[in-house]
This record gives structure tokens, C-alpha cells and sequence, in this order.
């Protein structure tokens, strides 16, 4: 794909899916407008305008996401949950008047799906819409149930015991998987609200449902599929040009469209985007995304089934089409993941550009002196980091400085138990704009702020331990 232009076809592979839907073969439309809290806000309605549709999912979750919406729901028991959802849904609701086929399946309900279904209840009010809420996941109440019981949650890839770090935990959350998601449609519903379910699970939902999959070994090779479609979208616009190693100004990716996949009944979909819109679907943009954030390609694993990435099979169909066959599956599990947040001390991180000959190195001396300065009040962290951006020190080992930079970006950052300590190291800075080296500058933003760190847990429990609940509002 290389050295063909952004589209281009690699061969007359047959009709796309949507000319399949024409010729009376089903299909199911399923487009991802969000691919984490904070992507483009104008992204799910012009996909929901422009994209024909039949599901729209919004994918608001992250590890850190589920920490920071623990906190908020711990102040005030009505936060909880990804607040943008309830903008774009009064933006997207006279659409849904308009496409009465139209369904929303989104994770934006965090720690709080109930009151997020609640709210989007309100925001649909008269449009007859349903909405549902998916919980279940939010293990944080029972912890100490759990552990009596004999789920040690022990760390996933260390294997030390939860019991090391309870009294610091913020967030426990298994992720479920799309069977609630597919009850939900079931009892009516056209908004469907989960808490932390797994990614490729909002996409897999919809297709189970539509195409009567089963939970069953029948219908794994399936689920395998439906995952891989789900695992190719879920990061919204990652798949249609965004971070693609060969994008330039003709991928026009200020206008870039958000991704469609097309199902059919026997698990094989088609890639794509809504016509007109920036962005590239093509091989390349494809296998990028589905090598995302996967440890084993032989199993990727979900709550649904393991799937075999290795299987999958690649053919560009039409310009900003790709049909994707394969992805089989390697088996199912007994246990779910768990996502566990904890407290993990605080840090901060600071800036000063560093310009003139011999940028580089000042830079780095320059953060020695910062670190060194604090040593002489007594002060050392528990982790400390020197940067100079723009010669190599963003990717060490792999980007090299060819020349001496003009100019570089000094970056130092720690992190430590104590915020006293912390907050003493973001004093520092300032000094050296008068005290540092010829060059400095850039000091204009005032003190680094001092933020408090969660850090990552994850582990495993079983599956029967965990009861999925859906409620429609």
C-alpha cells in the first residue's frame, strides 16, 4: 500500500457491503464517534447525519478515566460519568427524531451508569426513546467481600496481592462484556448506557443482537469477527487516517471521517467512512490499528471469546473500503479483567526552552541543576526525569539527533509520596531564567501545578462473581 495513493484499490475484490444491503444481503452499519473522553465533540453528529447508520457508538473510557470518575462520584454521588455524552446527545436527538432506526450504544455511564441513563432520559424526553442502563462492573463496594471470599485480585503481572495496596484503591471495575448490552436491546431499548464494559463489546453487542448470535461455542468464529470489527473502531478516527504513518495534507485529516464498519450475518464486515469526509481507509490504516495496543495477535482477549487476529485477512474493495474476513477464535474464558485504580503519590512537571548552541546539553545540565538544588534542601524523589525534547529524549534509542538543535524544550518531571516535596520542586524553574544558562526562556505559564498520581492495577476474577444488571429508565 505503500506506494499507492490513500483509497487506491489493490484489486477488483467485488461488491462492498452496502451493495450487498441494496441486493437484499443483511447488513448491520455500526460507526464509533468517539474513540475516549475528550476526542472530537462534532465527530458523533456528522457521523450520525452522514454515515446511514444503524448504531452509533461512543467510547468515552479509559484506565485513568475510571479513576478520575471514582473521585468525582465519591464527592457528589450524581457525578460519576462522562458529562460530553449528555451534550452530544441533545445535538444528536433531532436526528434520532429524524432516523427513528437509530441506535446509541455508548460506556459514557463510568462509574455512574444509572444516573447517566437517568440524565439521557431526560435530554430524549418526549422522542419515545428507551434508554437503558448496563451495571454490574463496579466491584469497588464489594472489595473486601471479594477478598474474604477468596479473590486475592492478586496483580496480573506480578502477582502481588491486592492486600498490598487496599487501603490506597479508588476504583475496582470489571470489564463486562456485550451480553447485558444485547439484553438491553432486547427489552426495547435505543440507548443503551454501560459502565466499564470492554471496548470491542460496544460493537459486538449490536451485531450479536442483530444477527441472533448466541454466547455459545456455535457462534465463537462470530464473536472472534465482531470483536475484531469492534477492536478496529473503537478508537474512532485511529482507523480512518489518524496516526497513519503515511498521512500528508491530501489525507485532509482537519476533516477527517470517523469509522463505519458493515456487518454481515457470517462475521465479515467492510471498513469504511462517510463519503466526502478526509481521512484514508486502507490497508495500511487498517492493519495499524488492529496491531493497536495487542500483546499476543493469537489472543486477543475479551470478555466475549478470544480472538485469533493472525486469521484476518485484509482486501481493499473500493476506494476508502477495505473487507475484512478472518479473525477466529482461540477459546473464551472463565474470568473477567479487572481494572483497579490507586492512589500513588503526586508529581508535577515543568518546562523552559532552552535556545542557542549547545541547546541540547544545557538543557539536560540545566535539569541536573534543578534536581540538585532541591538535593541541597534536603529533598529526594522517588522518581525524577530529565528531557530534552527535540534532541531524541521522547523516544530514546529510537529518534536520534542528526545536528546540534538550535533550540530545545527542557521537560523535567517527578514524582513522590510526599506533595510537600513536590510542590517544593515546582519552585525551581523560575530560577534559572536569571541564574541558568545563556538561552533560557519560556517561562511564562507560572508554577507547574502538583497533580495526584493513580496508578494502574490490573487482575483477574471469575466471571461468576460478577452479575451483569440491566434497567430500563
Amino acid at each position: 500500500m505503500r506506494n499507492r495513493p490513500p483509497g487506491a484499490l489493490e484489486s477488483a475484490a467485488g461488491p462492498g457491503y452496502h451493495q450487498r444491503r441494496e441486493a437484499g444481503v443483511k447488513t448491520v452499519r455500526i460507526g464509533n464517534g468517539c474513540g475516549f473522553w475528550g476526542d472530537n465533540l462534532d465527530a458523533p453528529v456528522r457521523l450520525a447525519q452522514a454515515g446511514r447508520l444503524d448504531y452509533l457508538t461512543l467510547e468515552y473510557l479509559a484506565e485513568l478515566t475510571m479513576s478520575i470518575l471514582a473521585v468525582q462520584k465519591a464527592k457528589d454521588p450524581a457525578a460519576g460519568f462522562a458529562t460530553d455524552f449528555l451534550d452530544v446527545l441533545a445535538r444528536l436527538k433531532p436526528i434520532l427524531i429524524d432516523k427513528p432506526g437509530l441506535k446509541v450504544v455508548t460506556n459514557a455511564g463510568g462509574m455512574n451508569p444509572a444516573g447517566c441513563a437517568a440524565k439521557a432520559a431526560g435530554v430524549l424526553a418526549g422522542t419515545g426513546r428507551r434508554v437503558a442502563a448496563v451495571s454490574g462492573d463496579d466491584l469497588f463496594p464489594r472489595l473486601d467481600e471479594l477478598l474474604a471470599a477468596g479473590h486475592p485480585l492478586d496483580h496480573l503481572d506480578t502477582g502481588v496481592p491486592l492486600a498490598a495496596i487496599r487501603d490506597r484503591v479508588v476504583s475496582a471495575n470489571a470489564y463486562l462484556g456485550a451480553e447485558p448490552i444485547v439484553r438491553a436491546l432486547k427489552l426495547g431499548a435505543d440507548v443503551v448506557v454501560t459502565g466499564r464494559v470492554a471496548d470491542a463489546s460496544l460493537t459486538v453487542g449490536p451485531a450479536a443482537y442483530e444477527f441472533d448470535w448466541a454466547f455459545d461455542d456455535a457462534h465463537r468464529d462470530r464473536l472472534a469477527a465482531g470483536t475484531v470489527a469492534g477492536h478496529l473502531i473503537e478508537c474512532g478516527a485511529q482507523v480512518t487516517g489518524g496516526l497513519w504513518v503515511n498521512a500528508d495534507d491530501s489525507t485532509r485529516l482537519g476533516e477527517v471521517g470517523y469509522p463505519i464498519a458493515e456487518v454481515a450475518a457470517d462475521g465479515s464486515f467492510t471498513i469504511t467512512k462517510p463519503d466526502g469526509t478526509g481521512g484514508a481507509v486502507n490497508e495500511e490504516t487498517v492493519a495499524e490499528q488492529l496491531l493497536y495496543e495487542v500483546a499476543d495477535p493469537a489472543r486477543y482477549y475479551t470478555p466475549d471469546v478470544v480472538a485469533d487476529f493472525t486469521t484476518v485477512r485484509l482486501r481493499q474493495t473500493e476506494r476508502d473500503v477495505v473487507a475484512v474476513t478472518g479473525g477466529t477464535s482461540a477459546g473464551v474464558t472463565d474470568s473477567y479483567k479487572v481494572s483497579i485504580a490507586y492512589r500513588a503519590g503526586y508529581t508535577a512537571a515543568g518546562t523552559l526552552v532552552i535556545a542557542g548552541p549547545g541547546a541540547a546539553e544545557k538543557a539536560r545540565r540545566s535539569g541536573t541543576i534543578i534536581l540538585e538544588k532541591i538535593r541541597q534542601a534536603g529533598i529526594t524523589f522517588e522518581a525524577a526525569n530529565v528531557e530534552a525534547l527535540g534532541a531524541g529524549d521522547c523516544v530514546p534509542g529510537v529518534v536520534t539527533a542528526t545536528a546540534d538543535p538550535p533550540e530545545v524544550v527542557l521537560r523535567v518531571a517527578v514524582r513522590d509520596p510526599r506533595k510537600a516535596a513536590v510542590e517544593r520542586f515546582t519552585k525551581e524553574f523560575a530560577p534559572l531564567v536569571t541564574s541558568g544558562f545563556a538561552g533560557t526562556t519560556g517561562y511564562t505559564t507560572g508554577r507547574p501545578p502538583v497533580r495526584e498520581v493513580f496508578a494502574y492495577w490490573p487482575a483477574l476474577i471469575a466471571k461468576s462473581a460478577v452479575t451483569p444488571v440491566v434497567e430500563v429508565v
